[in-house]
């Protein structure tokens, strides 16, 4: 289980734990969750792309993920988000189906775009994970007051002088960041399991943004752990337990919700 590329497997997915977690605290926070699924899901077309030229799909990847993302903010200003999600979605599963056509064979790198392959994972793919976990991260760091009072009260925001649109593009940009390397490591499912479940329960049990967030973190990094030795011991799809796992969270998160609800309103009869 801690072999050499078992190793580059707890790394990485530990470090993609992180990004989800940070990240998919606000995706959560801000009803975001169809925006995380359509960008990774969708930007497998600038893989399959590039695929087709004969050039690096991680380049074609972070192209699509970034102009998925402000496609999204620039139609959300002219239509309702999930619509422009969807929109945007719609054609960049089209392209990509257009661009898996024209291949003699459907590519098994595209493929792992889907699913992942964190077992597979080579030494020098960590330091460029690593760098878009700190870039992220930073980023989250830098807009964290304006990008929660925008998400919790956005008529407030906009009377303190926060330019919502502004906030709106730039998260979005994060998420496409967040997503562009990480896909051909744990795959478009992966990243989207880790970047709702373990954020949506950590909000569940606690009222503090901070707090939150650490939780979010936590609970990511047990999963992915949980997930790596179960599919080394089972032999069974990592995502499969990944997915699990997210449900987990969430319903454990909900229950811990429930019961902290049922302890406030028992005080006030008590005393």
């Amino acid at each position: 289980m801690f072999a050499a590329f078992m190793i580059n497997a707890w790394v990485t997915a530990s470090i993609v734990a992180v990004i989800a977690g940070v990240v998919g605290f606000f995706v959560v926070l801000r009803g975001a969750a169809f925006v995380a699924d359509a960008v990774p899901t969708g930007a497998f077309a600038g893989a399959a792309g590039a695929s087709l030229l004969g050039i690096n799909t991680l380049i074609g990847l972070g192209v699509f993920a970034l102009a998925g993302s402000l496609g999204i903010g620039w139609l959300s200003r002219k239509a309702r988000r999930d619509v422009a999600t969807a929109l945007i979605l719609v054609m960049m599963l089209g392209l990509g189906a257009l661009f898996l056509s024209f291949t003699v064979e459907y590519s098994s790198e595209i493929f792992s775009l889907l699913f992942g392959e964190v077992l597979g994972v080579s030494s020098n793919e960590i330091v460029p994970v690593a760098g878009l976990a700190v870039v992220c991260v930073l980023a989250i760091a830098v807009l964290y007051r304006p990008l929660l009072m925008s998400s919790l009260a956005p008529e407030s925001a906009a009377a303190r002088g926060v330019r919502l649109s502004m906030v709106e593009l730039a998260f979005l940009v994060i998420v496409g960041l967040a997503t562009s390397l990480t896909l051909p490591v744990v795959g478009a499912l992966l990243i989207f399991s880790l970047m709702i479940g373990p954020p949506a329960a950590a909000r569940a049990m606690t009222n503090s943004p901070l707090a939150a967030i650490g939780l979010s973190v936590v609970l990511a990094l047990v999963t992915v752990w949980v997930a790596i030795a179960a599919s080394f011991e089972t032999n069974w799809p990592i995502g499969f337990f990944v997915g699990a796992g997210g449900a987990v969270c969430y319903a454990l998160g909900r229950l811990v919700g429930h019961w902290r609800r049922s302890r406030i309103r028992v005080r006030p009869a008590v005393a």
